[in-house]
């Protein structure tokens, strides 16, 4: 399974971070490495706060593509036939499409 660019993101901002820990322990450190260090800190906690949440158009879709296939699935009359299972499934999609 792949991993998504936002989780590589974080992966790497929290890298960072730790590189930046262990400058701030270091003795042999000058006051302007550590503070252009804080600086960073401080860029990339922001930038780790602002990290994109699913709008959850994914999971909307999936889940009236669910309730599509469980509508074409359920019991019907029994005169019906390839094409109204046709048409059910064209109106799902533009249902989808409109979203």
């Amino acid at each position: 399974m792949p991993i998504s660019e936002s989780a590589r993101s974080v992966v790497a901002i929290h890298r960072k971070l730790r590189g930046l820990a262990a400058m701030f322990a270091d003795p042999a450190a000058t006051e302007h490495e550590k503070a252009n260090a804080m600086e960073l800190k401080g860029r990339l906690e922001k930038q780790l706060g602002q990290e994109p949440k699913p709008d959850g158009a994914c999971t909307g879709i999936m889940f009236r593509l669910g309730r599509g296939v469980k509508e074409m699935t359920s019991p019907t009359s029994p005169e019906t036939d390839w094409t109204h299972h046709a048409f059910r499934l064209g109106r799902m999609f533009r249902r989808g499409f409109k979203r």
